[in-house]
């Protein structure tokens, strides 16, 4: 009997050339949702100059987004293990693709504001379905790798939609074309996934699959059994993260009215975030499971970005101090991005970069230490649904405080407090990991301390 045959039902597993094509066209479509979520920050100084926006509303265009992702989590899974993996993905790709649309149509705050709370109600459950479906087409067989090179290809999405003023400069005349190019990215998302959809069911009449795996799902009563380490990590999750994403939602305005730098720049800068994770983060991964101390390496990246915000908010003068280069250039042929960046801002970003590779390549996979695996649904759920509520409350927070301390390219100190509501944020989140810390040299992670 030929090898490749299956017992059960004597069809052929499918080739690796087949899977591969499956991977190919679900990460486009990742790629389409991250390019939509960043598309916003380079446009700040445009909503601002063509339609009015104040920073709040600005920040409301982010906020919103995670509204409903607090509340996803709790039947995104439920839909997914309903109706199947290829049709949830199909209609979630179609509420990022409406939610793009609608976010382009009128320069009217609720009218955005409504495209992207329909974006938010599609893109995190479609990203879970594709989580799904990578499982299902590589269990046993490069999983971990074919996650990784989707989540590259996602990521390669946010890093070019905040480089679009480089590449996409012609765009930047007004704030609605670039959203168009958003708008493309939605359709782009469609089309790959209804391919996939033709794919799959192609698949499921002449291949061997494996079968579509259950989602996780949030478990009320297992919430009551976590420990303190699990409630740690959750706080240093919130805090970090709200210390980053909603950072990046106002970067781009802010780099140009406080630095002074284009548009292009700031762009480059903020990229510089997602670009660092795209390359370290896999391998500070293989540091954290080589040498362990993942609360140390947590309480490194925490403290990486404390002082950054101070530094660029108030204009420290970190290249002089160093005896470096006041500006550093950056030239990415392929992108036409040939750039003079600040090294007062290039140092900031970089740290900032570091800690946002190093601390998700151990925060995540740290919760299955010391969470049962028959709990890490329920785990993983409550962590992203706080995550939201965080970057939906900091990014209110802090456009109403740029509005409030009237910031802007004549008043750029109006910046700071924001700026100090990052550092402390960073603050915490240094203080949480050194809680946790605390907690590692009690027990032995993984055995003693699992919930």
């Amino acid at each position: 009997m030929n090898s490749d045959l299956t017992q059960e039902n004597l069809l052929p597993n499918p080739s690796p050339f087949f899977r591969w094509i499956v991977l190919t066209f679900i990460s486009l479509a990742m790629f389409g949702n991250y390019y939509i979520y960043d598309s916003i920050s380079p446009l700040a100084d445009l909503l601002k100059a063509q339609l009015g926006f104040s920073d709040s509303n600005i920040g409301t265009l982010n906020a919103i987004y995670s509204i409903p992702n607090v509340f996803m989590v709790l039947i995104g899974g439920f839909i997914i293990d309903r109706i199947g993996t290829k049709k949830s993905a199909l209609m979630f790709s179609t509420l990022v693709f409406l939610g793009g649309l609608i976010t382009t149509l009128k320069g009217d705050i609720v009218v955005m504001a409504t495209g992207r709370l329909i974006f938010g109600l599609g893109a995190e459950s479609m990203i879970v379905a594709i989580t799904t479906v990578i499982a299902r087409w590589f269990k046993g067989k490069e999983l971990s790798f074919a996650f990784g090179l989707n989540l590259t290809i996602a990521r390669l999405g946010s890093f070019l939609a905040l480089n679009s003023p480089t590449w996409g400069k012609s765009f930047y005349t007004n704030w609605q074309s670039p959203l168009v190019i958003s708008v493309f990215a939605g359709a782009t998302s469609v089309i790959c996934l209804t391919i996939y959809f033709f794919l799959d069911r192609y698949a499921e009449r002449n291949y061997a699959l494996n079968k579509e795996g259950s989602t996780d799902k949030v478990v009320f009563k297992d919430i009551f059994n976590f420990g303190k380490s699990f409630w740690l990590i959750t706080l240093l999750c919130v805090t970090f993260y709200s210390a980053m994403f909603p950072f990046q939602t106002f970067a781009v305005k802010f780099f140009q009215e406080v630095h002074g730098t284009t548009r292009e720049v700031g762009g480059f800068l903020s990229s510089m975030l997602t670009f660092a994770a795209m390359i370290f983060t896999p391998l500070f991964g293989l540091l954290a499971d080589k040498i362990g101390k993942r609360s140390l390496l947590m309480m490194i990246g925490s403290l990486a970005i404390i002082p950054v915000y101070l530094c660029m908010g108030y204009k420290i003068d970190i290249a002089g101090f160093l005896g470096l280069s006041q500006t550093v250039a950056v030239n990415v042929g392929f992108l036409n991005i040939h750039y003079i960046i600040p090294t007062n801002l290039l140092i900031p970003m970089s740290l900032m970069g570091f800690a946002f590779s190093l601390i998700p390549a151990v925060m995540w996979p740290s919760v299955a230490l010391f969470v049962d695996s028959h709990k890490l649904g329920t785990a993983y759920g409550l962590m992203t649904m706080i995550q939201n509520i965080g970057l939906a409350g900091f990014n209110l927070l802090v456009g109403w405080a740029n509005d409030y301390s009237l910031a802007s390219v004549t008043n750029p100190s109006g910046y700071r407090l924001g700026m100090w509501i990052f550092s402390t944020l960073g603050f915490f989140g240094f203080f949480f990991a050194l809680l946790l810390q605390r907690q590692e040299r009690k027990l032995s992670w993984g055995q003693a301390h699992k919930a």
